[in-house]
């Protein structure tokens, strides 16, 4: 009796009196019932101690030392697509405008950023931080990004029509060509990066198999920035790959002004941690399950140093 009354009440939302008439109770004994329930486990009442999204992001930005941080209530779907508005707050902050060189990676919440819409901003340089990849993958359509950055913020686009892996041989001589050098040249004058930050993944088939040598090395790394691999306590995991990429590489990053990661989930935690840390992301646009997973994560290696 005492799990029937429990579940009318808190699972169906009955009231005291509507039981007891179903019951042919007296709601006097509805009343003693469900604290009764209460007194001996049957029904546990937790008052949660809700965080804002704001308070979230204030404890991010104490605990990973970053220049700043936007952290949005996680939506029930299209997280990614929702971290654009924030995003945008941010670029117009930092005062991105005429002049300003913007570099873009390439990954899903970039996409999804990039479709949800960006703000204008004015006569910026959208650049691509890295050379194609030689898949179908919508995420990673990294000039198509550029393309449609450039006409969302009212900049002027910058291609790479290059693979981003290659032998060196190739890299020296791509490299030489005065509209490859032009755009590459403008890593070196960053204002603003906006980066996605990946998990390691399985070896992709068509990728060349040297590369996917050298990503097999890297299953303990926590993930990466432009195929830059990171571990949780931020050091760069070298790669075979590595020497041979055409990407802004990882002090590039690190001295852009603004290197924004933007990336949801729980799962990513340790990657976040391990790119702010590398120093090649300084800002993070997240959502609140993610920044309480890596403040968790935090809290439990701070509480792991003191054992």
């Amino acid at each position: 009796m005492l799990h029937m009354v429990a579940k009318l009440h808190y699972e169906s939302e009955m009231s005291q009196i509507d039981i007891a008439r179903k019951l042919s109770v007296s709601t006097a004994t509805v009343s003693r019932m469900l604290q009764k329930a209460r007194s001996v486990g049957i029904v546990r009442i937790e008052v949660l101690d809700l965080v804002s999204p704001e308070e979230i992001t204030a404890d991010l930005i104490a605990a990973l030392g970053l220049k700043t941080a936007a952290v949005i209530d996680t939506p029930q779907t299209g997280v990614l697509g929702a971290l654009a508005q924030p995003l945008g707050s941010m670029l117009k902050a930092a005062g991105l405008g005429d002049g300003a060189v913007i570099g873009i990676g390439w990954g899903r919440a970039v996409r999804e950023v990039v479709l949800a819409g960006l703000p204008a901003l004015g006569r910026a340089s959208i650049v691509p931080l890295t050379g194609g990849m030689q898949q179908a993958a919508a995420h990673f359509q990294i000039n198509e990004f550029v393309r449609l950055a450039a006409e969302q913020i009212g900049g002027a686009p910058h291609f790479l029509h290059v693979p981003y892996l290659s032998s060196p041989e190739l890299r020296e001589a791509v490299l030489a060509d005065p509209s490859v050098s032009e755009t590459v040249a403008l890593w070196n004058r960053l204002d603003c990066a906006i980066v996605g930050i990946g998990l390691t993944h399985a070896p992709q088939p068509s990728e060349t198999s040297a590369a996917t040598a050298g990503e097999k090395a890297l299953v303990e790394a926590a993930g990466d920035v432009i195929r830059h691999y990171v571990s949780e306590d931020g050091r760069l995991l070298d790669w075979e790959g590595e020497a041979r990429m055409i990407a802004a590489s990882a002090a590039q990053l690190r001295t852009a002004p603004l290197s924004i990661g933007v990336a949801a989930g729980a799962e990513k935690a340790e990657a976040m941690i391990g790119a702010v840390r590398a120093g090649m992301v300084n800002a993070l646009v997240t959502d609140t399950v993610s920044a309480q997973a890596i403040l968790g994560r935090l809290a439990a290696s701070r509480a792991g140093d003191h054992t």
